[in-house]
């Protein structure tokens, strides 16, 4: 992660053929994040090109040229962080991801606290930061969400990261429903 400015830590992208666990975890995510999605696109008069099944819009994504898996393991040791960030791989994107905890806070590490900022139209910026507990899930917005105001909708720019890891070493697991080019 160093070398590219990210912050620092080690991620591991998954390839073919994944792990069974994380094979189904992206199969049961998808059908419940589709409607999501599909709600977003029409409030923001965008389209939503996203079928019905993961497969066939991974089929989509091969065909645009985005063939590298996208599913992540990330470690991050005392002192690693993660700069905030997009998931953006290619043209093709779903709205929307999900990051998992795999260690326990307070007893595996410190620290680490999953971090989102929204930045708001014609306002500041808002930060948020969660704590993921083991096998605990985080639903987040791969690139902007839908934002409610006066006007009507508009999009609401977010990059989420991570703050730095104060002991212990920390594992989450990342589902992005795209693939990268």
């Amino acid at each position: 992660m160093a070398r590219y400015r990210f912050g620092s830590g080690q991620y591991r992208y998954f390839k073919r053929p994944f792990p069974e666990l994380v094979a189904t975890l992206r199969e049961a995510f998808y059908p419940h994040l589709l409607p999501i999605a599909r709600d977003w696109a029409e409030k923001l008069g965008k389209p939503a090109p996203w079928p019905d099944t993961l497969e066939e819009w991974l089929t989509m994504c091969h065909a645009a040229g985005q063939t590298k898996p996208t599913p992540i393991l990330l470690r991050h040791r005392e002192n690693d962080w993660n700069a905030l960030h997009r998931d953006l791989y290619g043209d093709l994107v779903f709205p929307l991801q999900v990051v998992i905890g795999l260690d326990e806070p307070g007893v595996d590490h410190t620290g680490r606290e999953f971090l989102l900022v929204e930045q708001r139209p014609r306002a500041q910026s808002r930060g948020t930061s969660a704590l993921l507990k083991q096998g605990h899930g985080l639903v987040f917005t791969t690139r902007d969400r839908p934002v409610e105001s006066k006007r009507g909708w508009s999009t609401a720019p977010v990059r989420h990261g991570v703050s730095t890891v104060r002991s212990g070493i920390r594992h989450t697991l990342g589902l992005v429903f795209h693939d990268a080019a």
